[in-house]
């Protein structure tokens, strides 16, 4: 990907972290990102203190005028619930120039773990209206900000645990910790990917890097990895 001539690069990638963490945790694929040829905007957002709808227009600001600047495509790469708050942001917003999605255990199906706690006083302290918008059966309001992609997406499924009360109790079948592998999936995706990473190292692990990298270039993952 060759640079324009005031040497930024054509394309660029919007980084949204998931809930309860922050732009920090992006920080290392970024960098690995602008190394691979791509103008970056990483973005830190208050996750547990909105919901869904109102935290896409409060990362609106911050996108707008980065997607502007971007003479190719802008992409998103999302962890997490940063995933669904993409899928919610570009139903609102999306750029003229939308590129592809990766989405990094995002519970696009939603999480059981959510399902047993959403009740709870310290979890909805916690994770707050956001946090209730990650339960597996959607209410009327929050299925409808999240309609069906047409746009390229690429999501890439953790198989490893470290929370094995979560993973034995709450999740069916493979999961990362926090989601199953099954509910990462969504309908209309391009490209599905599992790798031997837990939920909250996922951003940091080198082969999800790597396979992100390949996404936002081809489209499609390196099933050859």
């Amino acid at each position: 990907m060759t640079s324009t001539p005031s040497g930024r690069p054509p394309e660029g990638v919007v980084f949204l972290h998931g809930i309860s963490r922050s732009f920090r945790s992006f920080i290392p694929m970024q960098k690995a990102v602008e190394a691979a040829g791509f103008a970056t905007r990483n973005i830190g957002y208050p996750s547990r203190e909105k919901a869904l709808s109102a935290l896409a227009d409060d990362i609106h600001p911050a996108i707008a005028p980065f997607a502007e600047m971007n003479e190719g495509c802008t992409h998103f790469v999302c962890h997490s619930m940063g995933g669904l708050l993409a899928r919610v942001y570009l139903a609102r917003h999306r750029p003229a120039r939308l590129g592809r999605v990766v989405m990094l255990g995002t519970p696009n199906g939603g999480s059981e773990i959510a399902d047993v706690m959403k009740n709870w006083l310290l979890y909805r302290l916690y994770f707050g209206p956001a946090g209730q918008q990650l339960v597996t059966a959607r209410d009327a309001t929050t299925e409808a900000l999240l309609p069906p992609v047409d746009y390229p997406v690429g999501i890439i499924a953790g198989d490893r645990s470290l929370d094995p009360i979560t993973s034995r109790f709450m999740l069916p079948g493979a999961d990362d910790g926090r989601v199953t592998v099954a509910r990462t999936k969504l309908d209309g995706m391009a490209d599905h990917i599992v790798i031997p990473a837990s939920h909250a190292v996922m951003v940091k692990n080198k082969e999800a890097i790597a396979q992100t990298i390949a996404f936002l270039h081809d489209g499609r993952f390196n099933a050859s990895r």
